[in-house]
């Protein structure tokens, strides 16, 4: 019934199509028939229904997923609301690990003098000890700053290390799995931190919640587009990107509501929703992947999936069971893995080292410029604020632009204008005001380029290794993130200039590898074919 519905919406049915039609319905004959040529003299540009040797799982399921219906826009809400937790536990540590303000409580002390210095009766925290883990557990005159940079440093970790597991074995569960799963190790682990005992069982419990949160955004993203038809793949796959702007933007809210109690409540704030979600919303109420579904032979379950999503009365109460005979057999076959794909395809190899190289470039600007509003003499609160308003454009450009600019075009673009401005704030450091402009200026290029870079590499990877594809380049933007800091570090002050010079000139350089990729511009290019050349 599906090849009914594809015929009645690809034709006019008028003359013979129509009497063609209701043959084809009344019939007992197999629909894979020889397909007769039509004549139709009131229409004189219909072609002859092209006869297929095999249907792909895209011609198959996308005129039933064309249209935008509420149970569609619900399930890419839903997904994307992961997203939302993990942008919080992603910066959370900005406010309970921040050093808190002190004060001289004696004449002896000064607002210049070292506390660590200082006898501890002399001085006082502006508020109570139990705000920050600094405080509380006496890590201000730590010997190395190591120590109070652990449990950032063991986050990331996490999430490199979460980000190897993911490309492994991204594609051989489902997406609503992983991305329960995911949310649920990394709201857990932030639970259990709110009762960490010292720094290094809250350091481990921030690597667990780093594995938990590499897995996030890629099935996010993922997800989001596979349960919609292409028209509005690119424009679900920005939502994503703007969720977690906002759950970053929400921290600075709830850190400043409860600044008078101790950081374990932010924890539990943040993460006991978290908690929820995992469990009930994603595991009741948000659908599997049907494109996944058929890519792993799972048809009954696709069905069902595709008669929730069609918004056309004409195509609910789908049976697949004719239709799957003309279905290319290698697109249910069970696939290989897609870690052995990835490596022994050539194309798909060449696309992905492309695509990582670009990645890194992007990271080294997103995850190590240091930002012009942490200079400025503001709050923390507002500071943060600024940085995370500073996403939401970003995202928004994407999605104006994202059916409209072609992917290289744009990237090379972004990443040329993030790594010039990240030169220039050497140059420029003496002039505070414009130092500030162009590192803010530099970040947001970087925040795009990064959005842009997932969605075009969503979109050159076929369903069979997406998942593990965009884990991979989401691993090599986390390295440069790595990498970038070292490399700031690595030299003093007089020649410092030279490490902002290379840093701008990987991210142009890396970024720009983009060119030698083919163009998708906002559908996935012969995506007919790719999943067969892989199997």
């Amino acid at each position: 019934m599906a090849l009914l519905f594809v015929i009645r919406h690809s034709f006019p049915v008028t003359g013979e199509i129509k009497k063609m039609v209701s043959s084809m319905a009344d019939s007992t004959t197999p629909l894979l028939t020889e397909t007769p040529v039509l004549q139709d003299s009131d229409h004189p540009r219909l072609q002859p229904l092209p006869k297929p040797d095999f249907w792909s799982i895209e011609e198959m399921i996308e005129p039933l997923m064309s249209g935008f219906g509420w149970c569609q826009i619900l399930q890419v809400i839903l997904v994307s609301m992961a997203s939302f937790f993990e942008g919080q536990q992603t910066f959370i540590t900005i406010f309970t690990d921040a050093t808190p303000s002190w004060h001289c409580t004696d004449s002896f002390c000064n607002s210049q003098s070292d506390i660590c210095e200082l006898p501890t009766n002399s001085w006082s925290w502006d508020k109570p000890s139990h705000t920050s883990i600094i405080s509380e557990w006496s890590l201000y005159c730590s010997e190395s700053s190591v120590i109070t940079g652990l449990p950032s440093s063991s986050f990331f970790l996490g999430c490199f290390l979460g980000g190897i597991v993911l490309t492994l074995i991204g594609d051989s569960f489902g997406r609503k799995t992983v991305l329960s799963l995911s949310c649920f190790t990394m709201s857990l682990a932030s639970v259990f931190s709110a009762f960490s005992a010292n720094i290094w069982v809250y350091s481990g419990l921030r690597l667990v919640s780093g594995l938990g949160r590499a897995a996030i955004g890629s099935c996010v993203l993922v997800l989001s587009r596979e349960s919609v038809g292409k028209k509005w793949e690119s424009q679900v796959g920005t939502l994503g990107f703007l969720c977690s702007t906002l759950g970053f933007l929400s921290l600075p809210g709830i850190a400043y509501l409860t600044q008078g109690y101790s950081w374990r409540v932010l924890y539990l704030a943040t993460s006991l929703p978290a908690v929820i979600y995992s469990l009930i919303l994603v595991q009741f109420c948000v659908h599997e992947s049907p494109r996944w579904l058929l890519a792993r032979g799972r048809v009954d379950e696709a069905e069902a999936v595709l008669n929730k999503f069609s918004d056309n009365p004409n195509s609910r109460n789908l049976d697949l069971s004719e239709v799957l005979l003309t279905m290319n057999p290698k697109s249910t076959k069970t696939p290989q893995s897609a870690v052995k794909i990835l490596v022994q395809k050539g194309w798909v190899f060449r696309q992905l080292v492309l695509a990582m190289l670009a990645g890194f470039g992007i990271g080294m600007i997103y995850y190590g410029m240091p930002l012009g509003v942490g200079n400025l003499d503001i709050d923390l609160y507002l500071s943060t604020a600024l940085n995370a308003c500073l996403e939401i454009p970003s995202s928004l450009i994407i999605y104006f632009v994202v059916d409209k600019w072609k992917r290289r075009t744009m990237l090379v673009g972004l990443s040329t204008v993030s790594g010039v401005s990240g030169m220039l704030c050497i140059v420029l450091s003496e002039w505070k005001a414009a130092e500030c402009t162009v590192e803010l200026v530099s970040l947001f290029a970087a925040c795009t380029a990064f959005s842009l870079l997932l969605i075009f590499t969503a979109e050159l990877f076929p369903v069979s290794i997406r998942n593990s594809a965009i884990s991979a380049v989401w691993l090599a933007v986390v390295l440069g993130g790595v990498v970038s800091p070292v490399l700031l570090a690595s030299t003093d002050e007089k020649n410092k200039v030279w490490s902002y010079v290379v840093l701008g000139v990987l991210a142009i350089v890396l970024g720009s590898a983009v060119i030698c990729l083919p163009e998708t511009m906002g559908s996935i290019e012969e995506e007919e074919g790719m999943d067969d050349q892989i199997v």
